[in-house]
C-alpha cells in the first residue's frame, strides 16, 4: 500500500469514511496568495500553537504537519519527492514546486518544512522569518515521547501497510527522521537542533528574524510582523497527551476504513459493521 513520489497519487478510496482527509493534487495547485512568514524552527517547539496563533492573525492558511499527516495526505507525496531532491539529489524541488505544495498558504511552520529553510528563504526572499526555540532537552524528550514515537509506532507501521492515507504519510515521516536526523535521532537529535539553529541565523538577516519561544506571547510575534495585539490569550494546544491520542485515534479510524474496504470486495457487509461497532464500543 506504501506509496512514494507524487506520481503515484491514486484517488482516495470511497470506502474511507472513518476519516474526512482530502485529495487534493498539489501538483495540479499554484500560488494564489503571497507567502509571507517562514516560522522555521523544528517541530515540537510549540509550532501547533504558532500555527493557532497566525490563522488567529489571519494568515490563512498556516501550513503544518498536520496539514498532510490529517487534513491532505496526497501531500506527503510533494514533501517525499523535496526530501528524495535535497538529500538523495533525485529529481528537482524549486519555486514552481513550492508554489504547487504551499500556493494557497501565507505561512508554513513544523516539519518536514523546517528542514527546507534554505530553500525556503531562497523561494520567498521576502517573507518574515521566525525561529522557534525551546530548550533542547526538553525538546529532545518531547520529540522522543511524539514524533519519534509515532516513527516506530507498530499500529501505524501496520496501517501504512492497508490505508490509503498512512500508505503516503508513514514513508514520508521515516524518511524525514532518516535525512534531516542523520538517520539516528537518539544519538544526533540534539546537535542537528542546534546545528539547525546556526543555520537559520546565519541565512538571514537580524532585521528580517524573530527568535522566539511560545511563552513570549503576543507581544514579540505581533510586533515583529506588524499586527495588532489580540483581545483573546495566545493558544497553547498539542501537548503530549493529546498528540498520542489523536495519533492512536487516527490509527484506528484508517483500520477500520481497510477493514471496510476489504468487506465490500469480499461482500461481507454486515459482518464489518459488526466488526466496526464492536471496536468503536472498546476503542474510543
Amino acid at each position: 500500500m506504501s506509496l512514494g513520489h507524487s506520481s503515484s497519487l491514486t484517488a482516495k478510496p470511497w470506502t474511507d469514511i472513518f476519516t474526512s482527509d482530502t485529495c487534493i493534487d498539489r501538483r495540479q495547485c499554484h500560488r494564489t496568495v503571497p507567502m509571507k512568514v517562514l516560522v522555521l524552527g523544528v517541530g515540537r517547539t510549540g509550532t501547533a500553537s504558532i500555527r493557532a496563533a497566525l490563522q488567529r492573525l489571519g494568515y490563512n492558511k498556516t501550513y503544518h504537519m498536520m496539514s498532510a499527516s490529517v487534513e491532505n495526505p496526497p501531500d506527503c507525496l510533494m514533501w517525499h519527492d523535496a526530501l528524495c531532491a535535497k538529500y538523495d539529489g533525485v529529481g528537482k524541488f524549486g519555486r514552481a514546486e513550492w508554489d504547487q505544495l504551499l500556493g494557497d498558504c501565507q505561512a508554513v511552520c513544523d516539519w518536514p518544512a523546517c528542514a527546507f529553510a534554505k530553500e525556503l528563504i531562497e523561494a520567498y526572499p521576502n517573507a518574515k522569518v521566525i525561529l522557534n526555540t525551546r530548550d533542547v532537552d526538553s525538546w529532545y524528550e518531547s520529540v522522543k515521547r511524539t514524533v519519534y514515537w509515532r516513527v516506530r509506532d507498530p499500529e501505524h507501521f501496520l496501517a501504512s501497510k492497508v490505508s490509503w492515507a498512512a500508505g503516503m504519510y508513514y514513508p514520508m515521516l521515516n524518511k524525514f527522521f532518516d535525512t534531516f536526523f542523520r538517520g539516528d535521532f537518539l544519538n544526533e537529535g540534539k546537535q542537528v537542533y542546534l546545528d539547525h539553529l546556526q543555520e537559520v541565523r546565519s541565512l538571514v538577516p537580524p532585521e528580517n528574524l524573530l527568535e522566539y519561544r511560545v511563552s513570549d506571547g503576543w507581544g514579540p510575534l505581533c510586533k515583529f510582523l506588524g499586527d495588532d495585539l489580540p483581545e483573546s490569550p495566545f493558544p497553547r494546544v498539542n501537548d503530549i497527551n493529546n498528540f498520542q491520542k489523536r495519533c492512536s485515534t487516527r490509527n484506528r479510524m484508517q483500520m477500520l476504513n481497510a477493514a471496510l474496504q476489504a468487506a465490500v470486495f469480499s461482500g461481507s457487509f454486515l459482518a464489518t459493521g459488526w466488526v466496526a461497532l464492536t471496536f468503536l464500543q472498546r476503542h474510543l
